[in-house]
């Protein structure tokens, strides 16, 4: 759920923390009252946000559904993919069964999410006749979830076997909320890198101030892994200078000097790796990298140097890791994030999860690493040594040349980072050669131009300013804001502009004022679309450059000529077994009914009537087996030469293949002149933008020799920038 949060609103007074954690999973307010919390709502059309108040009264009742801003927030996580992952659900009930011991213990579970681990404990205590003797107390601080996690355990029947407190483990006290210190912890607040929701510090103070000496963990031991490889693909999502160089168009985005002023951020980012597996050529084995013991207080910082020994020749692009979890503290429970030619392997070294099978799932993925610039070339048996570091909250990774001098050079403290997709994408030729021939298409036989860069792409403003030296070029940059200025100021002499003839705005459309256009009409308003920070939503939420037109409409010049000119939302249908199977509605979870959760979480199949999941954004290419079943269709198309609209399309799908559909791919095409003769796609065959997916009620079986058709409907709402759809099949 990644976003920028800069230049937002501050929080009501009574919100006193903000909890931001990879996955969205406890993203919520600490109020004075703890019956009330405080929810961010970002519109994507504008910009703006708003602070929402959750109230612990709401739906409260078993049967009751939460309101529609609540079921929106929680079908956008990952707790339903967690609750259909059985590999998962299935070694934390053996390792919660083998660590509930003793009758008279006392189960402390941090960040309780439906209650499942504290369910699993209270039946546990139950059976080893503690009922009555021993304890077990949850906390859960993201309020809308907490809520859930009482209709869970009513539904249960364990209600008054479970307390359960709406507040952040570090709000507990002994004495106060818990009767007394807790002997064993069960916790899954583990994300794809395993620190970055907050694991470390949790276990701190959950060490410091609410466990017994020596306490029983579930888990009991986590080990995060490492392995070198070589891959175009991922080198192309961090070198953006070397691929500029080899497109040669004259356009600078890191220009010769300054090859890491644009640069994916140095971090690991979580990705689906097993689609790659052909595409990747491993330069190592794994090998270890940190170990994490639950029963014991972590420190916060820790540094490894890990000497590797290369398996082949190549050049190294990149670091894939993961992680592995011993659930119980006698060596038999693993659950493993290694990609499945790891899991495959006959490497005796690594631990094997119980069934070593694990079906696809979203909620854990890989996590690559990125080395600098071109990468680094090796032999085979080479030795390299890798420093690897961790803080509160990531992990971090150094390669060493044989002077031990750190081959990730140190980057200045204005440089741009962006995330590897987009880096992928501003160094695309293909991509390049598009947007490049539209704008030269744009300015030929035009007078200076008064031009608006609509969005926050540094690629259309460097452009415009580079091609059309006599033309104004106001940049917007509602993300990047002084940080794009910055940029651009550094790059102007390398790309043949001034900066007098460009002035960066930093604000939202609605800010700019005729005075910043010293009074004269625009000619020319261009967008990718990208807005920084939307890189995790739905597609049509970078309609927001259809909502800036319309900002700018009064200032616009009778023959202003806009790019791209229109979008058209495009489908196709799709067979999505393993992201069905992660999204599908919940019944039994390990022996408890999750019934009352499959509304509110997004579920798919055996809902009520019709009713189907929200669309949600995915990578469709890290979505496990997928196999188109018809062509690309158009549903509508949104003219941007007018105003923003309601609109409304529908079309008939004709299958081209024999499968299971279980969904459709939606995205938008982006036209870029009025000939519709340059297109950029931003479909599931391009590996740079997330598409929307929406998954049926229930699957359908199709095979062309029956003739089957679905029809669709799609309906666009302006006031909020949702795409609402509907099907039916004959």
């Amino acid at each position: 759920m990644p976003g920028c949060l800069a230049g937002l609103a501050p929080p009501p007074p009574a919100a006193l923390h903000l909890l931001l954690r990879g996955r969205g999973r406890r993203m919520a307010f600490s109020a004075a009252a703890p019956s009330r919390a405080f929810q961010l709502r970002l519109n994507p059309l504008t910009g703006d946000s708003e602070w929402l108040v959750v109230d612990e009264a709401e739906g409260e009742d078993v049967g009751a559904a939460p309101p529609q801003t609540q079921r929106q927030l929680l079908a956008a996580t990952s707790y339903l993919d967690m609750l259909n992952d059985a590999a998962r659900n299935r070694a934390y009930r053996r390792a919660i069964d083998a660590a509930v011991s003793d009758p008279s213990a006392r189960v402390l579970d941090i960040g309780a999410g439906t209650g499942l681990l504290s369910m699993m404990s209270a039946r546990a205590l139950e059976a080893v006749g503690g009922e009555g003797r021993g304890s077990v107390s949850a906390c859960e601080s993201y309020l809308p979830m907490g809520k859930l996690t009482r209709r869970v355990l009513r539904a249960n029947g364990m209600e008054n076997k479970v307390k359960l407190f709406h507040k952040r483990s570090d709000e507990l006290e002994v004495g106060v909320e818990l009767d007394s210190p807790a002997d064993v912890l069960v916790s899954e607040i583990l994300d794809s890198e395993l620190l970055g929701e907050g694991l470390i510090p949790t276990l701190q103070q959950a060490h410091d101030s609410l466990l017994v000496k020596n306490p029983k963990t579930v888990p009991y031991r986590a080990t995060t892994y490492g392995q070198l490889v070589e891959s175009p693909f991922l080198w192309k999502m961090h070198d953006l200078h070397s691929n500029e160089a080899n497109a040669a168009d004259g356009v600078w985005l890191t220009p010769d000097g300054m090859e890491n002023i644009v640069s994916v951020k140095l971090q690991q980012h979580a990705m689906q790796c097993d689609p790659l597996e052909d595409e990747i050529r491993l330069l190592s084995e794994p090998f270890k990298v940190f170990e994490f013991d639950f029963s014991e207080r972590p420190e916060s910082q820790r540094e490894n140097k890990i000497t590797i020994k290369t398996t082949g020749d190549g050049c190294v692009h990149a670091i894939i890791s993961w992680w592995v979890l011993q659930l119980d503290s006698a060596g038999s429970i693993f659950y493993s994030t290694a990609p499945k030619w790891v899991r495959q392997s006959s490497i005796k070294d690594l631990p094997r999860c119980a069934d070593d099978t694990k079906d696809w799932c979203d909620h854990w993925k890989h996590c690559v690493w990125f080395t600098q610039g071109r990468g680094a070339p090796v032999m085979k048996d080479q030795t390299l040594s890798l420093r690897a570091s961790h803080n509160l909250t990531s992990i971090s990774y150094q390669l060493l040349n044989p002077n031990d001098e750190a081959c990730n050079g140190n980057l200045k403290a204005d440089h741009l980072t962006l995330l590897p997709e987009r880096i992928a994408l501003y160094g695309d030729i293909y991509w390049r050669s598009a947007l490049i021939t539209a704008i030269k298409n744009a300015l030929s036989d035009r007078s200076p131009q008064t031009c608006i860069v609509a969005d926050d792409s540094i690629f259309l403003a460097l452009l415009v300013s580079s091609l059309s030296p006599s033309s104004k070029v106001i940049a917007m940059f509602p993300g990047l804001r002084d940080k794009g200025a910055t940029y651009l100021q550094a790059v102007a002499k390398a790309n043949n502009f001034s900066m007098d003839q460009i002035q960066v705005i930093g604000k939202r459309a609605a800010s700019l004022s005729t005075d910043d256009l010293e009074h004269k009409k625009i000619n020319l308003l261009v967008g990718e679309p990208f807005y920084c920070g939307s890189e995790g939503m739905l597609p049509w939420q970078n309609l927001r450059f259809w909502n800036a037109r319309t900002l700018f409409h009064s200032m616009l010049s009778e023959d202003a000529l806009i790019m791209p000119c229109k979008g058209v939302l495009k489908l196709c249908a799709m067979s999505l077994p393993d992201l069905w199977k992660s999204r599908r509605s919940l019944k039994d979870v390990e022996g408890f009914d999750h019934l009352v959760v499959n509304e509110t979480l997004g579920a798919c199949g055996d809902l009520p009537g019709e009713q189907q999941g929200p669309c949600l954004p995915y990578y469709v290419w890290q979505c496990g087996y997928t196999k188109k079943l018809s062509k690309v269709y158009s549903v509508m198309d949104f003219n941007f030469s007018e105003p923003i609209h309601s609109c409304f399309g529908k079309t008939k799908i004709e299958f081209a293949d024999a499968g299971t559909c279980h969904g459709f791919a939606v995205w938008i095409d982006w036209v870029l002149d009025e000939k519709n003769s340059i297109v950029i796609s931003t479909g599931p065959d391009t590996r740079y933008w997330k598409q929307g997916v929406q998954l049926l009620s229930k699957p359908v079986e199709v095979n062309p020799a029956d003739d089957p058709a679905a029809l669709v409907e799609a309906s666009f709402d302006p006031a909020s920038g949702d795409i609402t759809f509907s099907s039916s099949f004959s």
